[in-house]
């Protein structure tokens, strides 16, 4: 018999309280996400769904609950004071692991024979994001690394496999020992950041392979089976993979110096490291690690594009079931005029995201010239805006919960802490920013590519046409680094428009247009300019 809580107590009725969600229909209930696959990737349409289902689950979503509020924990000596250097995770993170790999979430986009592999992993990030977004990163990295690997096919060829088997195996072994495999990065240290050529690490040779002395500032997934990393040697700053097992089958001498104690993904664990001389293996040419390591960061940031969209969609869907099933004035809280303003313009940053996020994804996929070139710069906008618009999209969401929505029984505390995390990873605000204008600088024909994508919505709509002329008016003599920021947003935001012209609902296309590009909004959500639909619009949330 299902327990049923005791809503008659000593001192008054319980009602008008929204019961809370246990599983989260995160497919069904997504209309735009599905014509987006159909138009996109169809022959995914079925394997998305069911990972949809299985993320979804309660099971999942009580995993993602357990994983976050369980943190890992670094262990650094075993019982006998042997140097381990291992993290210890709870169960629900090693489960959630397990279902995203075996459902291909890092291998499906090489693994795949059926167009549409970049959306349907794009979509994967989506929906997972929407549950335990700390165990994307690890698979997110692996999937990445694949075409990073490429540059030294020797290597490639030995690690591809593992990482491509679509198999969860947490054992702390040698990689052949291994069923599956995944793929750290360390980049940044303490004194540079973002400007990696500031980094110190050395590296020396050592017969076929070279050894690593340093540190890094964020080892992201510290125990993954190796890392891509850069360190300085007499050519210049050089790329690397660094197992955590040398080819003798002892442990590398990869210390683990502490855990990040991070405001969210808690889930994940990030880590501060040394080399201490760590035997490591050359990928790619000696002098040219930046350009290297520079593909797994562009497949990285499609995720950290895709991700936002994920946040925002959960973060709206439980504004919409609570507003939806709580009364307020004598009347459901969805149906007030003003809440529905909110919710709608809430609803119009999230399409935007979604079929940015998207179609950057079908770039991916892509093997022409000027689809590339797109993608090496509409990758950098959405990733720009979309995760500008999060941590105060989320914000807006709690308040329509109210102040059940500030406590952390519910999912918007763990939403709102992770908001702003991938503005900040892969490259923040400014350093997308200037890669836009360095792209544009050095790939004139990626500015040419999303030139004419933007083209192709002409004629359907006057003020996104008269948007876009006015934007190619100001910047046709070339933009300042103190532009960078402007012309990010105004690029982002005319692509959007121009996705939903083509592909979107028609009054959502409008609206944004309306708002975003035509200058009829206010400075908050919920700011919409008269006429706009607000009802029509929250039903399709």
């Amino acid at each position: 018999m299902a327990f049923k809580p005791q809503t008659n107590l000593e001192t008054h009725k319980v009602f008008n309280q929204p019961e809370p969600r246990e599983a989260l229909p995160l497919w069904a209930e997504d209309a735009p996400l599905r014509a987006a696959i159909e138009r996109l990737a169809p022959a995914h349409a079925g394997h998305l769904d069911g990972f949809a289902q299985t993320i979804g689950s309660a099971e999942s979503v009580a995993q993602g609950r357990a994983a976050n509020r369980y943190p890992p924990e670094l262990k650094t000596f075993d019982r006998a004071g042997r140097r381990i250097d291992e993290v210890e995770f709870h169960p629900a993170y090693h489960d959630l692991m397990r279902k995203g790999l075996e459902a291909g979430y890092s291998s499906l986009a090489w693994t795949t024979g059926d167009p549409g592999g970049h959306v349907a992993h794009a979509a994967m990030v989506y929906l997972l994001t929407q549950v335990e977004p700390g165990t994307c990163c690890p698979m997110t990295m692996t999937y990445a690394a694949v075409p990073a690997l490429a540059s030294s096919p020797e290597l490639s060829a030995r690690w591809r496999p593992g990482l491509l088997s679509a198999r969860y195996d947490p054992a702390a072994l040698p990689a052949a020992e291994k069923a599956g495999l995944t793929i750290g990065m360390a980049m940044t240290e303490k004194q540079g950041g973002s400007d990696l050529r500031a980094n110190q690490t050395r590296a020396e040779r050592d017969g076929a392979g070279y050894r690593l002395t340093g540190h890094k500032w964020f080892c992201s997934a510290p125990m993954s089976d190796a890392f891509l990393t850069l360190a300085q040697t007499n050519e210049g700053l050089t790329c690397f993979l660094v197992p955590r097992w040398q080819p003798d089958g002892t442990r590398n001498a990869i210390q683990l110096m502490r855990l990040k104690d991070k405001l969210g993904n808690r889930a994940n664990a990030s880590a501060e490291i040394e080399y201490h001389s760590a035997w490591a293996e050359l990928l790619g040419e000696p002098g040219r690690g930046v350009s290297t390591i520079i593909e797994m960061v562009h497949h990285t940031r499609l995720d950290t594009a895709m991700a936002p969209a994920g946040l925002m969609h959960r973060a709206l869907s439980e504004a919409a079931y609570w507003t939806r099933n709580r009364m307020a004035f004598g009347a459901p809280l969805v149906d007030q005029p003003l809440m529905q303003a909110v919710l709608a313009d809430l609803a119009l940053d999230w399409l935007g995201a979604l079929a940015i996020g998207l179609r950057v994804a079908q770039a991916f996929d892509s093997t022409s010239d000027s689809e590339r070139a797109f993608a090496r710069l509409a990758v950098a906008l959405a990733k720009y805006w979309s995760n500008k618009r999060c941590p105060g999209f989320v914000v807006e969401a709690m308040e329509c919960v109210g102040g059940s929505g500030y406590v952390e029984d519910g999912p918007m505390p763990w939403l709102y802490r992770e908001a702003p995390l991938n503005a900040i990873w892969e490259g923040s605000g400014n350093i997308v920013c200037l890669d836009v204008l360095r792209t544009i600088r050095k790939q004139p024909e990626a500015l040419d590519a999303l030139a004419a994508e933007l083209t192709l919505a002409r004629g359907t709509d006057r003020a996104f046409d008269a948007a876009l002329d006015a934007t190619l008016s100001r910047y046709a003599s070339g933009v300042a680094d103190a532009e960078a920021r402007q012309f990010t947003e105004r690029l982002a935001l005319l692509l959007q428009a121009s996705l939903l012209l083509r592909h979107g609902d028609q009054l959502a296309a409008s609206a944004f247009i309306r708002t975003r590009l035509d200058g009829d909004w206010g400075r908050t959500y919920g700011t919409l300019s008269e006429g706009i639909d607000a009802a029509r619009l929250v039903a399709m949330i």
